[in-house]
């Protein structure tokens, strides 16, 4: 039996995905550095979903805490806030000081990130 179905190519299709907020642009996280409060920021729509606090002296910067809100954990988002939050050190030629627990054991499993953390200070977040 013959299919009527012709193939999508050449045809217009209209998206199915809804318009406005729901769409996943509007969904994707922003991470931002808020000096004020002296942490890393990430909203997801708006809403405050995580953060990362630090201090800053001179040229280093340490990682003291990770949070991420209770309705947004298990979607990635400390991974998000951690690279953020490590890559804008790098641009800004920060040495970071990674005394959170969950940026220290990040950069374990993202050896690329060793080279943030001063040589003379790796062995004391267990990254040599």
């Amino acid at each position: 039996m013959a299919s009527s179905v012709k193939p999508l190519a050449g045809r217009k299709v209209r998206s199915m995905e809804p318009s406005g907020t729901d769409s996943p642009a509007a969904q994707a996280p922003a991470v931002a550095d808020n000096p004020e409060g002296s942490r890393y920021e990430l909203h997801v729509q708006g809403e405050l979903a995580g953060f990362v606090t630090y201090q800053r002296s001179g040229q280093v910067i340490s990682l003291m805490h990770t949070e991420i809100e209770p309705a947004f954990q298990g979607a990635g988002l400390a991974t998000q806030l951690a690279r953020f939050s490590l890559d804008d050190a790098r641009k800004r030629d920060l040495a970071v000081l990674p005394f959170c627990p969950y940026i220290s054991s990040w950069i374990r499993k993202h050896p690329e990130y060793t080279d943030v953390v001063p040589a003379d200070r790796r062995a004391e977040f267990r990254l040599t």
